[in-house]
């Protein structure tokens, strides 16, 4: 009971928070998203995969109910393009058309990964690779829209871009020994550095195509999710799991450096999801999914049209994998404005936009 006071509090707090950061209008003219289903705002609908969320209860919280947003309500993207000021959704590249691509593309796909493999024994699933063609087809459009290159890359450098991309490459690939030879080619470190080197070229491809302005979500303690939890039969977090991820991070961090320096016309951030999601590894009671779970196909997901839990904001997630809408915002709200100095690195998004390069 107690437990539950203290997550409505902190609840009301966050939401009386964002609602105070929310701007009059928007920070930045255009935002592009690449990533995994914890951005993924539909472009896995119609997709020949099991890794999708547009069905009840997902979206229960959500004005337009299930779209293919992988929680109750809004996603990442969602809530950092409101804090931005955006008066709509960023919409996925699957139904992206005309002058509204000019606000930007929602690349993002439930089961991607760094690896063009990660996730594919779920199906089809748009890799981080094809997100940047499906970006540059975008450019092309906006040339056509604005008439020339030039005001084209004036107005892409202008943007802000978030990347959340890796927890695949982990949940869907490393962690899969049945299923994928990772983990039987490589070490943790050096799949770590695998994974980083591809990631490195990826987000230099970004760079080339405008970019200026990026925000790394870096990867939250896998080893502390419910499915972890739940096909390890523990209650508590699986350390060697969390220290494969932290390997990751560390070596993200070093990327962010290199990048920053050898690009000195532009800005590259990290949020650290890692430090923030510690907040629950230690309340089991929070741990626990809202949705009812399915054991077969889409294992982890939630069962189609069952009845998710009564009081979302009291978990902090809403399947085996993903977050309710009320953990996200705190995850966001901080990556915006750092309540801790650990949140984000080399700042957060507020100073990101602040730095003097937008539209410089």
């Amino acid at each position: 009971m107690v437990a539950r006071i203290i997550v409505t509090f902190t609840t009301i707090l966050m939401i009386l928070i964002f609602i105070k950061l929310v701007q009059a209008e928007s920070r930045v003219p255009c935002f592009f998203i690449f990533g995994d289903s914890l951005l993924d705002n539909g472009n896995n609908n119609n997709l020949n995969t099991t890794a999708r969320a547009n069905y009840p209860p997902y979206g229960v919280d959500f004005p337009g109910g299930p779209t293919g947003r992988f929680t109750n309500g809004r996603n990442m993207a969602d809530i950092l393009a409101h804090v931005l000021g955006f008066g709509n959704f960023i919409p996925p590249f699957a139904s992206a058309s005309g002058r509204d691509i000019l606000k930007g593309v929602n690349y993002a796909s439930g089961s991607a990964g760094i690896r063009n493999e990660s996730g594919s024994h779920l199906g089809t699933c748009i890799f981080m690779d094809w997100q940047l063609k499906n970006h540059q087809e975008t450019i092309s459009q906006i040339v056509n829209l604005l008439g020339n290159k030039d005001a084209t890359n004036a107005h892409l450098n202008k943007c802000l871009y978030s990347v959340g991309i890796g927890s695949n490459d982990y949940i869907n690939n490393y962690l899969m020994p049945e299923k994928y030879q990772s983990s039987h080619l490589y070490t943790p470190s050096q799949y770590a550095t695998l994974l980083t080197q591809q990631y490195a070229q990826q987000l230099k491809t970004l760079y080339g195509d405008g970019a200026r302005k990026v925000v790394l979500f870096g990867l939250p303690q896998i080893g502390c999710i419910p499915q972890m939890l739940q096909t390890q039969k523990i209650r508590t977090c699986v350390d060697s799991t969390n220290e494969a991820v932290q390997l990751f991070n560390d070596k993200l961090k070093s990327l962010v450096n290199e990048l920053n320096n050898n690009f000195t016309d532009a800005k590259f951030t990290i949020v650290n999801i890692y430090s923030m999601s510690s907040l629950f590894s230690g309340l089991s009671f929070l741990n626990f999914p809202c949705c009812n779970v399915s054991k077969t196909v889409a294992e982890g997901q939630c069962v189609p049209n069952t009845a998710p839990c009564p009081i979302r904001a009291a978990h902090a997630f809403f399947d085996n994998f993903h977050p309710t809408e009320t953990g996200t915002m705190v995850a966001i709200l901080r990556a915006y404005y750092s309540l801790l100095p650990s949140d984000t690195y080399p700042m957060d998004i507020n100073h990101l936009l602040l730095s003097g390069l937008l539209g410089g």
